[in-house]
């Protein structure tokens, strides 16, 4: 098992969820202990226990994005008019790297983001390889000729495992797809619920 996966399972299992709902994961198959030798007994957590838990999860979810980059998506939610926890899901969910996971590019976010960073994505026929580059609505996301039979990619876009979510376009036949719109939370196929209303109320403390 590569320490990749075995840090993806790391995440799964510290916040007690199968965060991307794959049949690989330890909790799929019924491995609930939490990380530890015998695993501990989890007490009811305080409101900034809850609130903490929430930001994890979605931040573990879009590969385990760090703190001051997180951060500053809060901030830019907080400034554009409407809901803040509904701001915060479209930006994430505009963030490139996330846009090639969702059109089925990667398996996971984190290939999708060794996908960005390495070259193998252009948006409008220019290469970008900065994962959290935001992706506006009308974008045309495909892959580089040349990466277009890469096993990874290829498997990704056969796997039955999930679906193309309504506000994106794909052709799997020519590896290209089309940012239609901006979703809103109640849009986003996540396996888990997110609640990022609780992540507005922690930094909001």
């Amino acid at each position: 098992m590569s320490k990749r996966i075995e840090a993806k399972f790391k995440i799964n299992r510290r916040l007690g969820a199968n965060l991307w709902g794959r049949g690989k994961s330890p909790l799929a198959r019924g491995k609930e202990n939490p990380p530890g030798q015998h695993g501990q007994r989890r007490k009811k957590p305080s409101d900034f226990g809850t609130q903490l838990m929430a930001k994890q999860k979605l931040k573990g979810y879009y590969g385990n994005i760090g703190e001051k980059q997180f951060r500053r998506l809060y901030d830019e939610a907080v400034r554009r008019r409407g809901d803040t926890s509904e701001n915060l899901i479209g930006l994430l969910e505009s963030r490139l790297d996330a846009v090639v996971y969702r059109l089925k590019f990667a398996p996971t976010p984190f290939a999708s983001r060794q996908l960005v960073n390495h070259g193998h994505v252009r948006v409008n026929g220019k290469r970008v390889n900065i994962p959290s580059y935001q992706v506006r609505e009308g974008d045309e996301i495909s892959v580089k000729t040349k990466s277009k039979d890469l096993a990874l990619i290829v498997e990704a876009s056969q796997s039955p495992e999930r679906d193309v979510p309504d506000y994106l376009e794909v052709d799997h036949k020519d590896m290209k797809g089309k940012f239609i719109r901006i979703p809103k939370l109640a849009d986003v196929p996540y396996p888990v619920q997110m609640e990022p209303n609780l992540v507005v109320e922690f930094y909001s403390r």
